[in-house]
């Protein structure tokens, strides 16, 4: 029986009903200042509910939508917040579903992932009610539609090992986003310091700054900023923003940015 992974956050984070949930991401996509960028090849990108970081989620699928028809596949690196594990994990889900439909699983690179060992293994269980992959979903769906996702989650895990694992399963036309908010529940003021802080790490490559930063996807973050500076990728920050611009409450905040990390076009339409 082929395995579909059923949204678990859908009318929580982000609309239920299809139409919905299509009009507003591609509202928050039309609204966005940033413009494609055939460059990137790379993505941080916030996963909370669209209410508080869509907006700054919107900047980075904006400026993927470049890779649109042109992708091979997406490399999704998130963190598992609900199940504590060692290492990244797999699971081999023919599609994951959203409203707007599913997007299929690169079964075979996630086999081949699995086959080299730890750090990878198949392990289902961070995946059921885990939203930091998620609530990206219905963006690539509009942004670059029909394009195959290869879903990692990770527990506690190197990811200078992860990044070197990832080296020869990337080839072109693939794209590695990476899912994290920023600091948690401090007042604004400090959330915007400390944030600083992380987002100065990112920008210099500097991947032991950004393990330990303040960013519950420090270990996905880390790992793109580790492939990135073994493949000669830019980072460049797109957004920055916390939850008291949607909100108003400024006394405990969540930060959200989108980075975009530059390399090489796409190759040429054939």
């Amino acid at each position: 029986m082929d395995l579909v992974r059923l949204p678990a956050v859908a009318g929580y984070f982000y609309p239920l009903e299809a139409e919905r949930l299509r009009q507003e991401v591609e509202g928050l996509l039309q609204k966005a200042q940033a413009s494609p960028d055939p460059r990137v090849r790379g993505l941080l990108s916030p996963h909370a509910g669209y209410f508080y970081s869509g907006k700054v989620a919107a900047e980075g699928f904006k400026v993927l939508s470049a890779w649109r028809g042109r992708a091979r596949r997406i490399l999704l690196l998130g963190p598992s917040h609900f199940v504590p594990f060692l290492g990244a994990a797999f699971y081999p889900y023919q599609a994951w579903a959203t409203p707007l439909g599913e997007v299929a699983v690169d079964l075979e690179g996630g086999s081949r992932l699995v086959a080299k060992g730890s750090p990878f293994l198949t392990y289902e269980e961070p995946f059921r009610e885990e939203h930091s992959l998620e609530v990206l979903l219905p963006f690539l769906q509009v942004a670059l539609p029909d394009t195959p996702i290869l879903p990692l989650l990770f527990g506690e895990v190197d990811p200078k090992e992860v990044a070197e694992a990832l080296l020869s399963e990337l080839g072109e036309g693939d794209l590695v986003v990476a899912s994290s908010d920023l600091s948690h529940y401090h007042p604004d003021p400090v959330a915007r310091k400390r944030d600083q802080k992380t987002l100065e790490k990112a920008l210099a490559l500097d991947v032991e700054g950004v393990a330990q930063g303040e960013a519950c996807g420090h270990l996905p973050w880390a790992t793109l900023t580790a492939l990135a500076g073994s493949l000669g990728w830019k980072p460049t920050l797109l957004a920055y923003a916390t939850s008291a611009e949607a909100s108003g409450d400024t006394s405990r905040v969540v930060g959200y940015a989108a980075v975009a990390y530059l390399g090489q076009g796409p190759p040429a339409l054939r």
